[in-house]
C-alpha cells in the first residue's frame, strides 16, 4: 500500500531537450528531503509532450536514481489503449513499482469503455493506479466501474483529483473492505483527504517543499494533528500559488527560484507571466522557502 507524499515530478529541459543531470539531482534531492515515493511522467511532468522514447527514458532515470529507495510509480496514461499499455509493459520491465493510468481524454468513452481500457492495462501485471482527473480528461469514473475494477488482481488504487472529498468515502464504503491505496490528486485538500479515508497524496507541491508535504503526511500518520495542520496552513498559500496558471508553469518557475532546474516549458506551455512569477516567490517566501 502507497503511503505519503509522492511528488508529481516535474521533468527539467535544457534547450528544448531532457536535462539528464538535472532530473538525476532533483530525485535525488526529494528523497534526501524525505519523500515517500516518485511519480514521473504525469501531467506534471509535462507528458504529453515528451516523445515515446523520452518518456520511457525519463521513466528509467527515476527507477535508475531511485535504487530503490523509495517506490516509483511512473506516468503510464494515454487515450489510446494499445499506447497505455504499451508504456505499462516498459514501466514494468524498468522495474517501476507500479503505473498511473489516466482515464481517457478526448476521446470520452463510457463507463463500459473506461473499465476495458483499465483492465487491459492491468493485464500486463504491474500494479495500477487509476488516475481520475475530471478537470482535464472531461470523464470522471464513477464509483461502481471503479469498485468493479478494484475486484481485479492488479487494480490497487485510485489518485483522486476530482476535489470531492465525498469520493474517498462512498468508494471505501462500496468497496466492502477492499484493500485499495486512495491517494489525493488536489494538494488544497490533502488533509481534508486523509480524515476521510485517504492514504497520502500525489503532489505538485512537494516539487518544491518535499520535507514539508512529507512530514505533514508523516504528522497525519503519527496522530499528531496540530502539526499536520501547522504543516497544511503553512503550505496552502504555496499550493494556491503552484496552479495560479495552468500547472506546471508556476512549479518550474518555483523550481527555478530554488535552483532545482530551469524553468522552460515545452509548446504550448509558455512562460508564466510576471504577476505569476511575483505571487509564486511571495508564497514561497511567506512559508519560509525561499529567503
Amino acid at each position: 500500500m502507497f503511503k505519503g507524499s509522492f511528488p508529481a515530478l516535474i521533468t527539467p529541459f535544457k534547450n528544448g531537450e531532457v536535462d539528464e543531470d538535472s532530473f538525476r539531482a532533483f530525485v535525488e534531492w526529494q528523497i534526501e528531503e524525505g519523500t515517500d515515493g516518485l511519480v514521473p511522467c504525469g501531467t506534471t511532468g509535462e507528458s504529453p509532450t515528451l516523445s515515446h522514447v523520452e518518456h520511457k527514458r525519463v521513466t528509467e532515470i527515476c527507477i535508475d536514481q531511485a535504487k530503490g529507495r523509495v517506490p516509483v510509480i511512473a506516468g503510464a496514461g494515454s487515450n489510446s489503449t494499445r499506447e497505455a499499455v504499451d508504456l505499462v509493459q516498459h514501466a514494468k520491465d524498468a522495474g517501476a513499482d507500479a503505473a498511473l493510468v489516466v482515464t481517457p481524454y478526448y476521446n470520452k468513452p463510457t463507463q463500459k469503455g473506461l473499465y476495458a481500457h483499465f483492465k487491459a492495462a492491468q493485464d500486463v501485471g504491474l500494479p495500477i493506479i487509476i488516475y481520475n482527473i475530471p478537470p482535464r480528461s472531461i470523464i470522471d469514473m464513477s464509483v461502481e466501474t471503479m469498485t468493479k475494477l478494484a475486484k481485479l488482481p492488479h487494480i490497487v488504487g485510485v489518485k483522486d483529483a476530482t476535489a470531492d472529498l465525498t469520493r474517498p468515502q462512498m468508494t471505501k464504503v462500496a468497496m466492502n473492505g477492499t484493500d485499495f491505496c486512495h491517494m489525493s490528486g488536489e494538494d488544497g485538500t490533502a488533509v481534508p483527504f486523509l480524515a476521510a479515508g485517504g492514504d497520502g497524496c500525489i503532489s505538485v507541491t512537494a516539487n518544491i517543499a518535499p520535507r514539508q508535504c512529507a512530514d505533514m503526511q508523516r504528522a497525519w500518520r503519527e496522530g499528531d494533528i496540530a502539526a499536520c495542520m501547522a504543516l497544511q496552513d503553512r503550505l496552502m498559500p504555496v499550493h494556491s500559488a503552484m496552479f495560479c496558471e495552468a500547472s506546471p508553469g508556476p512549479v518550474k518557475h518555483a523550481a527555478e527560484l530554488l535552483g532545482k532546474c530551469a524553468a522552460e516549458m515545452r509548446l504550448p506551455m509558455t512562460e508564466i507571466a510576471e504577476s505569476s512569477k511575483q505571487t509564486v516567490h511571495d508564497a514561497l517566501v511567506n512559508a519560509g522557502l525561499l529567503n
